[in-house]
């Protein structure tokens, strides 16, 4: 099943196209990344998907947990990570003062249906909803082997282990597509190799559909079902991992560059 497609969406800012007649197709549990130079519309495209811009042209579509497709095309962020998309930024965003507990709490209560009333008077609605949540929480940090470190302050973990935060953080809100913006960003060799199993293992465990933009090629290689490739805002190939590695004009754009400028 396609949980996901872009119907020619294009981003126009001022007479600057950054992203032109989008085309992509992502199928339930798939892991499809997104590559190409800096400056090629990927983090754009990420961001007409998630709602942060509109398109210019064009429309994104999604198929919810009903197996209705509806149109997310203009809906504000929020109530497209209610609809189950979420998403991380190649900059952590984490509240680095809160503790690694209170990061993901703070995703979980997304989906809280008590009203601002019901929890400011602590309501038993809000309280059962509350303990669920913590239930929940502790679940999800003990899965992913945050638990123990549940205490400390989101600012004095590890470099990876903050990625790793971030990712979990974004699991806290019951996402069916996760969109993932560069999560090997910044990684030494062990640590992307640590993400490329930690995205591995929970893609299986919570049955996801991830998307990704990447620029480290041996995770995008290793780990994708299927690649797009973007060079000024046009789609220049599409295909396997192998599929990718061959092709001429990627090869010419991007794979043959010794550094992404």
């Amino acid at each position: 099943m396609t949980i996901l497609r872009t119907d020619g969406i294009m981003m126009r800012f001022g007479g600057v196209v950054a992203v032109s007649n989008l085309q992509i197709k992502i199928e339930e549990h798939e892991i499809v990344a997104l590559i190409g130079p800096n400056g090629a519309g990927k983090t754009t495209a990420f961001n007409m998907i998630t709602g942060i811009y509109t398109p210019t042209e064009g429309n994104v579509l999604y198929t919810d947990e009903h197996g209705r497709e509806v149109k997310i095309t203009g809906k504000k962020p929020s109530d497209i990570a209610k609809l189950g998309i979420a998403r991380t930024f190649q900059n952590i965003r984490l509240f680095k003062e809160l503790s690694v507990y209170e990061n993901v709490m703070i995703a979980k209560h997304l989906h809280l249906k008590a009203d601002f009333f019901s929890a400011a008077l602590h309501l038993p609605h809000y309280k059962a909803e509350q303990v669920k949540a913590e239930v929940e929480v502790e679940k999800l940090l003990k899965s992913v082997n945050l638990w123990e470190l549940r205490e400390e302050k989101a600012f004095s973990l590890p470099y990876g282990q903050q990625r790793h935060l971030e990712i979990v953080r974004a699991l806290a809100t019951n996402p069916r597509l996760l969109l993932l913006d560069e999560p090997a960003a910044g990684m030494n060799p062990k640590e992307t190799e640590e993400l490329t199993a930690f995205i591995r293992k929970i893609r299986e465990q919570y049955q996801l559909t991830i998307f990704m933009i990447e620029h480290h090629m041996e995770l995008v290689m290793d780990i994708s079902d299927r690649i797009y490739v973007l060079d000024f805002g046009e789609t220049i190939a599409s295909g396997t991992p192998q599929a990718i590695q061959d092709n001429e004009r990627v090869i010419s754009a991007y794979l043959g560059v010794e550094e992404d400028a």
